[in-house]
């Protein structure tokens, strides 16, 4: 049995469209927990319509507000011995399910199955969101998404399934840290849950201007940086290695700003020239070169730019540093 969680809040659009892929699965044991979270259009009767239909459906009524909630309130309910997502307003390719539990049955536990993913959109996809899916298809295909788990979310919240038992081993839905599919995907991780490598599509991502993940606070900037210094310095961070921070943009003074507040001592470098010298927040930025003086250094790189990512990759390999290991991408 495939337990399937998924909140949703007025996509009357959508969720037929959604659950409608669901139904045609060419795999038939699944379960859909359907959580109501204060939806006011008709998404509501359009749930419980298919529900009378569908013994396999179930609507339930959020017991908070919000995702996480919606989320926990689902799987107090999953009876299965699979555990998956699905957004309200994304699609299924037909052999989805049945792609993933072979998967996760031929790799056993301590494994995650994952898709590639496809958006489309009726207002077109933005160069931005191409280039995430191409590059989260890549990592799928080769299995290394947590090799760059820094840069952005390597799993997306609507696309993997699990074992109950690893789920549950992972604290499953219980953190109230958002973004909640991101927080996931670091305890799938610091779990130690290998990642199956998948080269099908198996998941059509809807993209339009009020998606949730593009309004609500919950995933603008500031709480993505969040959990990755949160679980930088929890898994990563070792107190007798000189911290490096790369970069004094944006997202460099912010990371800058939340290691200065948790008292955690780094060295900050750029290439700025203009920048170069200045004291910020208490900290003097410096060259990079000074990394060919300090001895078995960690680096934060917040450096957006590919072609000076690519530089900084040449400039930490000569020095014998390794990417996840040595340095970690937080952009």
């Amino acid at each position: 049995m495939v337990s399937i969680i998924i909140p949703f809040k007025n996509t009357e659009n959508y969720i037929e469209a959604c659950l409608n892929s669901i139904i045609k699965q060419d795999y038939k044991n699944w379960e859909v927990l359907a959580i109501d979270d204060s939806s006011t259009d008709n998404s509501t009767e359009t749930v419980k319509n298919l529900a009378s239909r569908h013994d396999k459906i179930h609507y339930l009524k959020n017991k908070g507000k919000g995702i996480i909630p919606a989320l926990q309130t689902g799987y107090e309910q999953a009876t299965g011995m699979f555990i998956t997502r699905m957004d309200s307003d994304d699609i299924m390719t037909k052999k989805r399910l049945s792609t993933m539990v072979n998967a996760l049955k031929n790799a056993g536990k301590g494994h995650v199955a994952v898709g590639q993913v496809k958006y489309f959109s009726d207002e077109g996809i933005s160069d931005g969101y191409a280039k995430y899916e191409s590059w989260l298809n890549q990592l799928t295909a080769q299995g290394t998404n947590y090799e760059e788990i820094y840069k952005e979310c390597v799993i997306p919240s609507p696309c993997w399934m699990v074992y109950k038992t690893d789920f549950d081993a992972s604290n499953g839905f219980n953190p109230l840290r958002y973004p909640e599919d991101y927080d996931l995907t670091f305890r799938f991780y610091a779990n130690g849950l290998k990642i199956i490598p998948c080269n099908k599509i198996l998941h059509y991502w809807r993209d339009y201007g009020t998606r949730t993940s593009r309004t609500h606070e919950h995933y603008a900037q500031n709480y993505f940086l969040d959990i990755k210094l949160h679980y930088f310095l929890k898994l990563e961070y070792t107190f007798n290695r000189p911290l490096v921070l790369w970069g004094a943009g944006f997202k460099g003074k912010t990371i800058a700003k939340k290691l200065t507040k948790k008292q955690v001592p780094f060295i900050w470098v750029c290439d700025n020239p203009n920048k170069i010298g200045k004291n910020i927040y208490g900290t003097t930025l410096k060259h990079y070169s000074v990394l060919k003086s300090i001895q078995n250094p960690q680096s934060i790189v917040t450096v957006a730019n590919e072609k000076a990512q690519l530089e900084i990759r040449g400039f930490l390999g000569k020095q014998g540093q390794r990417q996840a290991v040595d340095y970690f991408f937080f952009c």
